[in-house]
Protein backbone atom coordinates (compact mmCIF):
# COMPACT_ATOMS: atom_id res chain seq x y z
CA UNK A 1 0.00 0.00 0.00
CA UNK A 2 1.40 3.43 -0.95
CA UNK A 3 2.21 6.00 1.73
CA UNK A 4 1.09 9.53 0.97
CA UNK A 5 3.79 11.44 2.86
CA UNK A 6 7.50 12.01 2.34
CA UNK A 7 9.80 9.96 4.58
CA UNK A 8 13.38 10.30 5.76
CA UNK A 9 14.46 8.33 2.68
CA UNK A 10 13.01 11.04 0.41
CA UNK A 11 14.92 14.07 1.72
CA UNK A 12 18.65 14.90 1.99
CA UNK A 13 19.42 14.41 5.70
CA UNK A 14 23.16 13.83 5.19
CA UNK A 15 25.08 16.04 7.62
CA UNK A 16 21.89 17.89 8.55
CA UNK A 17 20.46 18.53 12.01
CA UNK A 18 17.16 16.65 12.29
CA UNK A 19 14.60 17.00 15.09
CA UNK A 20 12.94 13.63 15.71
CA UNK A 21 9.62 13.38 17.57
CA UNK A 22 9.44 9.90 19.09
CA UNK A 23 7.01 8.36 21.55
CA UNK A 24 9.13 7.32 24.54
CA UNK A 25 6.17 7.37 26.91
CA UNK A 26 7.28 4.12 28.52
CA UNK A 27 6.43 2.65 31.95
CA UNK A 28 9.08 4.03 34.31
CA UNK A 29 9.38 3.33 38.04
CA UNK A 30 12.35 4.40 40.15
CA UNK A 31 14.33 4.94 36.97
CA UNK A 32 13.65 1.40 35.66
CA UNK A 33 11.85 0.80 32.36
CA UNK A 34 9.61 -2.27 32.43
CA UNK A 35 8.66 -2.24 28.72
CA UNK A 36 10.91 -0.66 26.10
CA UNK A 37 8.93 -1.58 22.95
CA UNK A 38 8.49 2.04 21.90
CA UNK A 39 12.18 2.80 22.31
CA UNK A 40 13.27 -0.28 20.37
CA UNK A 41 10.70 0.42 17.65
CA UNK A 42 12.29 3.83 17.00
CA UNK A 43 15.82 2.50 16.53
CA UNK A 44 15.65 1.83 12.74
CA UNK A 45 14.81 5.52 12.20
CA UNK A 46 17.50 6.79 14.59
CA UNK A 47 20.11 4.42 13.16
CA UNK A 48 19.30 5.39 9.56
CA UNK A 49 19.73 9.07 10.40
CA UNK A 50 22.95 8.35 12.28
CA UNK A 51 24.33 6.36 9.33
CA UNK A 52 23.49 9.31 7.06
CA UNK A 53 25.69 11.51 9.23
CA UNK A 54 22.81 13.57 10.61
CA UNK A 55 22.93 15.17 14.05
CA UNK A 56 19.89 13.56 15.68
CA UNK A 57 17.97 15.66 18.23
CA UNK A 58 15.28 13.55 19.90
CA UNK A 59 12.20 14.93 21.67
CA UNK A 60 9.39 13.12 23.48
CA UNK A 61 6.97 13.32 26.36
CA UNK A 62 6.71 11.01 29.35
CA UNK A 63 3.68 10.62 31.60
CA UNK A 64 1.35 13.42 32.65
CA UNK A 65 3.33 16.08 34.55
CA UNK A 66 0.59 18.67 33.76
CA UNK A 67 3.01 21.36 32.59
CA UNK A 68 5.22 21.19 35.69
CA UNK A 69 8.75 19.86 36.17
CA UNK A 70 8.59 16.44 37.83
CA UNK A 71 12.00 14.75 38.37
CA UNK A 72 10.27 11.35 38.49
CA UNK A 73 9.21 11.90 34.86
CA UNK A 74 12.56 13.05 33.51
CA UNK A 75 13.63 11.44 30.24
CA UNK A 76 17.23 11.04 31.45
CA UNK A 77 16.78 7.32 32.33
CA UNK A 78 15.29 6.83 28.87
CA UNK A 79 18.34 8.49 27.32
CA UNK A 80 20.59 6.09 29.25
CA UNK A 81 18.53 3.12 28.02
CA UNK A 82 18.67 4.34 24.41
CA UNK A 83 22.44 4.66 24.85
CA UNK A 84 22.62 0.96 25.73
CA UNK A 85 20.40 -0.10 22.83
CA UNK A 86 22.29 2.03 20.31
CA UNK A 87 25.71 1.17 21.80
CA UNK A 88 26.78 4.81 21.47
CA UNK A 89 26.63 7.95 23.63
CA UNK A 90 23.37 9.89 23.94
CA UNK A 91 23.76 13.42 25.27
CA UNK A 92 20.87 14.39 27.54
CA UNK A 93 19.86 18.06 27.85
CA UNK A 94 17.67 18.99 30.83
CA UNK A 95 15.49 21.36 28.80
CA UNK A 96 13.91 21.34 25.35
CA UNK A 97 14.89 24.83 24.16
CA UNK A 98 17.28 27.65 25.01
CA UNK A 99 21.03 28.18 25.10
CA UNK A 100 21.85 24.68 26.43
CA UNK A 101 20.17 23.16 23.38
CA UNK A 102 21.83 25.57 20.95
CA UNK A 103 25.30 24.93 22.39
CA UNK A 104 24.85 21.15 22.45
CA UNK A 105 23.81 21.07 18.79
CA UNK A 106 26.59 23.47 17.80
CA UNK A 107 29.18 21.23 19.44
CA UNK A 108 27.77 17.95 18.08
CA UNK A 109 29.42 16.01 15.28
CA UNK A 110 27.80 14.07 12.45
CA UNK A 111 26.04 10.93 13.70
CA UNK A 112 25.76 12.08 17.31
CA UNK A 113 22.52 11.84 19.28
CA UNK A 114 21.04 14.42 21.66
CA UNK A 115 17.89 13.90 23.72
CA UNK A 116 15.82 16.80 25.07
CA UNK A 117 13.90 16.85 28.35
CA UNK A 118 10.20 15.94 28.69
CA UNK A 119 8.11 18.19 26.45
CA UNK A 120 5.16 18.03 28.86
CA UNK A 121 7.11 19.84 31.55
CA UNK A 122 5.70 22.79 29.55
CA UNK A 123 1.92 23.30 29.39
CA UNK A 124 2.43 24.81 25.92
CA UNK A 125 3.11 21.35 24.46
CA UNK A 126 -0.43 20.02 24.91
CA UNK A 127 -1.86 23.47 24.09
CA UNK A 128 -0.29 23.21 20.58
CA UNK A 129 1.37 26.57 21.30
CA UNK A 130 3.07 28.00 18.21
CA UNK A 131 5.57 30.13 20.16
CA UNK A 132 6.74 27.07 22.09
CA UNK A 133 7.08 25.08 18.86
CA UNK A 134 8.96 27.97 17.23
CA UNK A 135 11.50 28.09 20.09
CA UNK A 136 12.19 24.35 19.86
CA UNK A 137 12.59 24.53 16.09
CA UNK A 138 14.84 27.59 16.25
CA UNK A 139 17.08 26.46 19.12
CA UNK A 140 17.54 22.96 17.70
CA UNK A 141 18.71 24.56 14.41
CA UNK A 142 17.08 21.58 12.68
CA UNK A 143 16.62 21.36 8.92
CA UNK A 144 13.79 18.80 9.15
CA UNK A 145 11.26 17.48 11.61
CA UNK A 146 11.05 13.69 11.53
CA UNK A 147 7.73 12.46 12.93
CA UNK A 148 8.16 8.93 14.30
CA UNK A 149 5.93 9.04 17.39
CA UNK A 150 2.94 7.05 16.14
CA UNK A 151 1.42 6.96 19.61
CA UNK A 152 0.94 10.76 19.59
CA UNK A 153 0.04 11.67 16.00
CA UNK A 154 -3.69 11.63 16.74
CA UNK A 155 -3.16 14.71 18.91
CA UNK A 156 -2.66 18.31 17.78
CA UNK A 157 0.23 19.19 20.08
CA UNK A 158 3.13 21.58 19.63
CA UNK A 159 5.54 18.76 18.75
CA UNK A 160 3.14 17.07 16.31
CA UNK A 161 1.29 19.89 14.54
CA UNK A 162 2.48 23.44 15.38
CA UNK A 163 6.15 22.55 14.85
CA UNK A 164 5.44 21.80 11.18
CA UNK A 165 4.68 25.50 10.70
CA UNK A 166 8.41 26.15 11.24
CA UNK A 167 10.10 22.98 9.94
CA UNK A 168 9.30 20.76 6.96
CA UNK A 169 8.01 17.49 8.38
CA UNK A 170 8.66 13.99 7.05
CA UNK A 171 7.79 10.54 8.38
CA UNK A 172 10.15 8.20 10.15
CA UNK A 173 10.33 4.50 9.34
CA UNK A 174 8.18 3.44 12.31
CA UNK A 175 5.41 5.91 11.49
CA UNK A 176 5.28 4.77 7.87
CA UNK A 177 5.16 1.09 8.87
CA UNK A 178 2.36 1.66 11.39
CA UNK A 179 0.18 3.59 8.95
CA UNK A 180 0.75 1.17 6.06
CA UNK A 181 0.13 -1.95 8.18
CA UNK A 182 -3.05 -0.68 9.82
CA UNK A 183 -4.57 0.82 6.68
CA UNK A 184 -3.81 -2.33 4.70
CA UNK A 185 -5.55 -4.39 7.40
CA UNK A 186 -8.69 -2.29 7.13
CA UNK A 187 -8.73 -1.73 3.36
CA UNK A 188 -7.35 -4.90 1.78
CA UNK A 189 -7.07 -7.75 4.31
CA UNK A 190 -6.77 -11.44 3.58
CA UNK A 191 -10.24 -12.76 4.40
CA UNK A 192 -11.95 -13.71 6.54
CA UNK A 193 -11.06 -10.74 8.75
CA UNK A 194 -11.98 -11.13 12.42
CA UNK A 195 -11.82 -8.33 14.99
CA UNK A 196 -11.23 -9.29 18.63
CA UNK A 197 -12.31 -6.39 20.82
CA UNK A 198 -11.83 -6.15 24.57
CA UNK A 199 -10.73 -3.70 27.21
CA UNK A 200 -12.89 -1.69 29.54
CA UNK A 201 -15.06 0.76 27.63
CA UNK A 202 -17.34 0.67 24.61
CA UNK A 203 -17.23 4.48 24.52
CA UNK A 204 -13.45 4.48 23.88
CA UNK A 205 -13.88 2.30 20.80
CA UNK A 206 -17.28 3.23 19.34
CA UNK A 207 -15.95 4.42 16.01
CA UNK A 208 -13.56 1.55 15.46
CA UNK A 209 -16.31 -0.96 16.36
CA UNK A 210 -18.55 0.79 13.81
CA UNK A 211 -15.72 0.52 11.27
CA UNK A 212 -15.35 -3.20 11.97
CA UNK A 213 -19.10 -3.71 11.55
CA UNK A 214 -18.55 -2.41 8.03
CA UNK A 215 -15.34 -4.26 7.11
CA UNK A 216 -14.96 -7.33 9.35
CA UNK A 217 -16.38 -10.79 8.76
CA UNK A 218 -16.82 -11.41 12.48
CA UNK A 219 -16.46 -9.38 15.69
CA UNK A 220 -15.49 -11.20 18.90
CA UNK A 221 -16.13 -9.33 22.16
CA UNK A 222 -14.42 -9.92 25.52
CA UNK A 223 -13.10 -8.05 28.54
CA UNK A 224 -15.18 -5.62 30.55
CA UNK A 225 -16.59 -4.40 27.23
CA UNK A 226 -18.43 -7.74 27.00
CA UNK A 227 -20.15 -7.00 30.32
CA UNK A 228 -21.72 -3.90 28.79
CA UNK A 229 -22.87 -5.87 25.73
CA UNK A 230 -24.28 -8.65 27.92
CA UNK A 231 -26.11 -6.16 30.17
CA UNK A 232 -27.58 -4.61 27.02
CA UNK A 233 -28.81 -8.09 26.08
CA UNK A 234 -30.61 -8.35 29.43
CA UNK A 235 -28.14 -10.37 31.52
CA UNK A 236 -27.52 -9.39 35.14
CA UNK A 237 -23.78 -8.98 35.62
CA UNK A 238 -23.58 -8.76 39.41
CA UNK A 239 -20.86 -6.34 40.54
CA UNK A 240 -19.05 -6.49 37.20
CA UNK A 241 -17.85 -3.33 35.49
CA UNK A 242 -20.67 -2.24 33.17
CA UNK A 243 -20.50 1.07 31.34
CA UNK A 244 -23.58 3.23 31.77
CA UNK A 245 -25.23 5.27 29.03
CA UNK A 246 -24.33 3.01 26.10
CA UNK A 247 -27.80 1.72 25.17
CA UNK A 248 -28.26 4.03 22.17
CA UNK A 249 -24.70 3.33 21.00
CA UNK A 250 -25.30 -0.42 21.09
CA UNK A 251 -28.68 0.05 19.40
CA UNK A 252 -26.86 1.71 16.51
CA UNK A 253 -24.13 -0.96 16.38
CA UNK A 254 -26.67 -3.79 16.28
CA UNK A 255 -28.82 -1.97 13.74
CA UNK A 256 -25.80 -1.66 11.43
CA UNK A 257 -24.92 -5.32 12.02
CA UNK A 258 -28.48 -6.47 11.22
CA UNK A 259 -28.44 -4.42 8.03
CA UNK A 260 -25.19 -6.13 7.02
CA UNK A 261 -25.88 -9.78 7.92
CA UNK A 262 -29.61 -9.98 8.63
CA UNK A 263 -31.56 -10.54 11.86
CA UNK A 264 -30.92 -14.28 11.89
CA UNK A 265 -27.13 -13.98 11.78
CA UNK A 266 -26.36 -10.95 13.93
CA UNK A 267 -25.41 -13.02 16.99
CA UNK A 268 -23.05 -15.07 14.85
CA UNK A 269 -21.49 -11.86 13.53
CA UNK A 270 -21.08 -10.13 16.93
CA UNK A 271 -19.93 -12.93 19.23
CA UNK A 272 -20.44 -12.53 22.98
CA UNK A 273 -19.27 -14.78 25.84
CA UNK A 274 -21.48 -17.68 26.86
CA UNK A 275 -19.71 -17.88 30.20
CA UNK A 276 -17.38 -15.71 32.29
CA UNK A 277 -14.73 -16.25 34.94
CA UNK A 278 -15.84 -14.54 38.14
CA UNK A 279 -14.51 -13.67 41.59
CA UNK A 280 -15.94 -11.89 44.60
CA UNK A 281 -13.08 -9.40 45.01
CA UNK A 282 -10.33 -8.21 42.71
CA UNK A 283 -7.21 -9.27 44.60
CA UNK A 284 -4.06 -11.38 44.06
CA UNK A 285 -5.68 -14.20 46.05
CA UNK A 286 -8.95 -14.17 44.09
CA UNK A 287 -10.16 -17.62 43.03
CA UNK A 288 -11.35 -18.12 39.45
CA UNK A 289 -14.85 -19.63 39.07
CA UNK A 290 -16.73 -20.16 35.81
CA UNK A 291 -20.35 -19.04 35.47
CA UNK A 292 -22.76 -19.17 32.55
CA UNK A 293 -23.66 -15.58 31.73
CA UNK A 294 -27.21 -16.22 32.94
CA UNK A 295 -25.93 -17.42 36.33
CA UNK A 296 -23.68 -14.56 37.51
CA UNK A 297 -24.45 -13.92 41.18
CA UNK A 298 -25.18 -10.52 42.70
CA UNK A 299 -21.87 -10.46 44.61
CA UNK A 300 -19.69 -11.65 41.69
CA UNK A 301 -17.40 -9.76 39.29
CA UNK A 302 -16.74 -11.00 35.76
CA UNK A 303 -12.95 -10.73 35.36
CA UNK A 304 -12.26 -12.86 32.24
CA UNK A 305 -14.08 -14.81 29.56
CA UNK A 306 -15.01 -18.30 30.78
CA UNK A 307 -13.60 -21.67 29.75
CA UNK A 308 -16.42 -22.52 27.32
CA UNK A 309 -16.06 -19.13 25.66
CA UNK A 310 -12.29 -19.55 25.43
CA UNK A 311 -12.76 -22.80 23.53
CA UNK A 312 -15.44 -21.28 21.29
CA UNK A 313 -13.40 -18.17 20.49
CA UNK A 314 -10.18 -20.06 19.76
CA UNK A 315 -12.03 -22.42 17.43
CA UNK A 316 -13.48 -19.42 15.59
CA UNK A 317 -10.05 -17.83 15.24
CA UNK A 318 -8.72 -20.90 13.46
CA UNK A 319 -10.88 -19.92 10.47
CA UNK A 320 -9.61 -16.33 10.24
CA UNK A 321 -6.93 -15.28 7.74
CA UNK A 322 -6.53 -11.83 9.37
CA UNK A 323 -7.13 -10.94 13.02
CA UNK A 324 -7.03 -7.50 14.61
CA UNK A 325 -6.88 -7.74 18.40
CA UNK A 326 -7.46 -4.65 20.50
CA UNK A 327 -8.25 -5.04 24.20
CA UNK A 328 -7.48 -7.90 26.56
CA UNK A 329 -10.13 -10.52 27.34
CA UNK A 330 -10.04 -9.83 31.08
CA UNK A 331 -7.84 -8.60 33.90
CA UNK A 332 -4.80 -9.96 32.12
CA UNK A 333 -2.35 -8.47 34.63
CA UNK A 334 -3.63 -11.14 37.08
CA UNK A 335 -2.57 -14.69 36.10
CA UNK A 336 -5.88 -16.23 37.23
CA UNK A 337 -7.76 -13.96 34.83
CA UNK A 338 -5.30 -13.95 31.93
CA UNK A 339 -6.46 -17.33 30.57
CA UNK A 340 -8.66 -15.82 27.85
CA UNK A 341 -6.01 -13.36 26.65
CA UNK A 342 -3.31 -16.04 26.69
CA UNK A 343 -5.41 -18.41 24.60
CA UNK A 344 -6.18 -15.67 22.06
CA UNK A 345 -2.45 -14.93 21.84
CA UNK A 346 -1.71 -18.63 21.36
CA UNK A 347 -4.37 -18.95 18.66
CA UNK A 348 -2.76 -16.10 16.71
CA UNK A 349 0.84 -17.19 17.27
CA UNK A 350 0.20 -20.85 16.37
CA UNK A 351 -0.62 -20.12 12.73
CA UNK A 352 2.29 -18.54 10.80
CA UNK A 353 0.01 -18.01 7.79
CA UNK A 354 -2.41 -15.86 9.79
CA UNK A 355 -1.97 -12.07 9.68
CA UNK A 356 -2.19 -10.88 13.28
CA UNK A 357 -2.27 -7.20 14.18
CA UNK A 358 -2.09 -6.36 17.87
CA UNK A 359 -3.45 -2.99 19.04
CA UNK A 360 -1.33 -0.79 21.27
CA UNK A 361 -1.62 -0.18 25.01
CA UNK A 362 -2.53 -3.04 27.33
CA UNK A 363 -2.96 -5.56 24.51
CA UNK A 364 0.54 -4.90 23.16
CA UNK A 365 2.01 -5.03 26.68
CA UNK A 366 0.33 -8.37 27.39
CA UNK A 367 1.24 -9.86 24.01
CA UNK A 368 4.91 -8.95 24.32
CA UNK A 369 5.17 -10.40 27.82
CA UNK A 370 3.34 -13.55 26.67
CA UNK A 371 5.52 -13.86 23.57
CA UNK A 372 8.81 -13.20 25.32
CA UNK A 373 10.57 -12.65 21.98
CA UNK A 374 9.88 -9.04 21.05
CA UNK A 375 6.51 -9.86 19.50
CA UNK A 376 7.91 -12.03 16.70
CA UNK A 377 4.97 -14.44 17.07
CA UNK A 378 2.67 -11.76 15.60
CA UNK A 379 2.64 -9.97 12.27
CA UNK A 380 2.51 -6.48 13.76
CA UNK A 381 2.45 -5.19 17.33
CA UNK A 382 1.42 -1.53 17.24
CA UNK A 383 3.07 1.14 19.39
CA UNK A 384 -0.02 3.34 19.29
CA UNK A 385 -3.23 2.94 21.27
CA UNK A 386 -5.51 5.87 20.49
CA UNK A 387 -3.71 6.67 17.24
CA UNK A 388 -4.22 3.13 15.97
CA UNK A 389 -7.90 3.16 16.89
CA UNK A 390 -8.41 6.52 15.18
CA UNK A 391 -6.60 5.40 12.03
CA UNK A 392 -8.60 2.16 11.76
CA UNK A 393 -11.80 4.12 12.38
CA UNK A 394 -11.00 6.26 9.34
CA UNK A 395 -10.07 9.44 11.18
CA UNK A 396 -7.38 11.85 9.98
CA UNK A 397 -4.32 12.01 12.24
CA UNK A 398 -3.15 15.63 12.71
CA UNK A 399 0.50 14.66 13.17
CA UNK A 400 0.47 12.77 9.87
CA UNK A 401 -1.63 15.27 7.93
CA UNK A 402 0.88 18.02 8.81
CA UNK A 403 3.77 16.22 7.04
CA UNK A 404 4.93 16.97 3.51
CA UNK A 405 2.96 15.19 0.80
CA UNK A 406 4.74 12.67 -1.36
CA UNK A 407 4.88 13.52 -5.04
CA UNK A 408 2.13 11.80 -7.01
Amino acid sequence: MSFSKLTIRDVPVHNKVVLVRVDYNVPLKNGAISDDLRIRASIPTVRYLQEQGAIVVIMSHLGRPDGKVDPALSLEPVARHLEELMACPVQFIDTCYGDKVRQAVKSAKSGEIIMLENLRFHAEEEANDEQFARRIAKDSTARYLVQDGFGVVHRSHASTEAITHFLPGVAGLLLKREVVELLHTMEDPARPLYAVMGGAKVSDKIQVIEAFVRVADKIIIGGAMANTFLAYKGFTMGRSKVEDGQHETLDAIYAAARKKVGDDHVDEFICLPVDVAVCEEISPTAVRRNRKVADVQANEIAADIGDLTIERYTQLLVKAKTVVWNGTMGLAEMPEFAHGSARVALALASDPDKTSVIGGGDTADFSLKWDGHDGVSFTHVSTGGGAGLDLMAGKKLPGVEALLDARK
